[in-house]
């Protein structure tokens, strides 16, 4: 086992655990999944929780009470407040900002200040973006490189730009969907033409977003 910078009482629990941290990481917390791996500088806080063979990236900071899914991969220099939930299976790009406070002020904190963002499965966030708290990014939607994201994302949705705007749909593999295969009132079908599968999009949702 790798010698770490650990809180007190953290260390024997941690020992027991099959995961990687590299020496000059701070970790804290208690509940880290098989797998995972550490990298340089980053800190972990106690009463954070990151899930199975999840990979966080140099400099990165996970946050009291900050929680993270397994298969989860954390480019470099990406901090993860308080308030976020990161579910299974997401891609988080280096640099990627997260916020938790709507009103901020240096000299008020308190966790009542505290606004949460969830992050669902399978979704993407582009190196550089930022999540303004309080929203909800679907499954498997991509955020692209340097996006604002001041509202919720729709699952399989593309949003660029500052604000964010949707610019279409993506498959599961990340590509862009192109004209739905099949109609009908409850929704599109859309087929991947590089991998092959297809997307389902309910027409509540595609009725929202008429113009992609």
């Amino acid at each position: 086992m790798n010698t770490l910078s650990l809180s007190s009482g953290a260390k024997e629990m941690i020992d027991k655990r099959d995961f990687y941290a590299h020496p000059t990481a701070v970790v804290e917390s208690e509940e880290i999944g098989e797998g995972t791996r550490i990298w340089h500088f980053v800190h972990v806080r106690k009463g954070s929780r990151i899930g199975r063979n999840c990979n966080i990236g140099k400099s990165s900071y996970i946050d009291i009470g900050a929680v993270i899914g397994d298969n989860v991969k954390i480019q470099n220099f990406v901090s993860v407040y308080k308030g976020v939930v990161i579910e299974d299976d997401v891609f988080i790009g280096p640099s990627a900002t997260f916020t938790n406070d709507l009103y901020p002020r240096s000299f008020i904190w308190d966790d009542e200040h505290v606004v949460s963002t969830l992050v669902r499965k399978g979704a993407s966030i582009g190196a550089n973006a930022t999540v303004v708290c309080g929203l909800t990014i679907g499954e498997y939607a991509l955020v692209g490189a340097g996006s604002v994201v001041a509202e919720d994302v729709q699952p399989f949705a593309l949003v660029l730009g500052n604000p964010a705007e949707q610019k279409g749909w993506v498959c599961y593999c990340g590509r862009r969907l192109k004209r739905p295969e099949e109609e009908d009132a409850n929704g599109a079908v859309y087929r991947c033409e590089a991998c092959g599968k297809t997307v389902e999009i309910e027409e509540k949702i595609r009725k929202d977003n008429r113009d992609v």
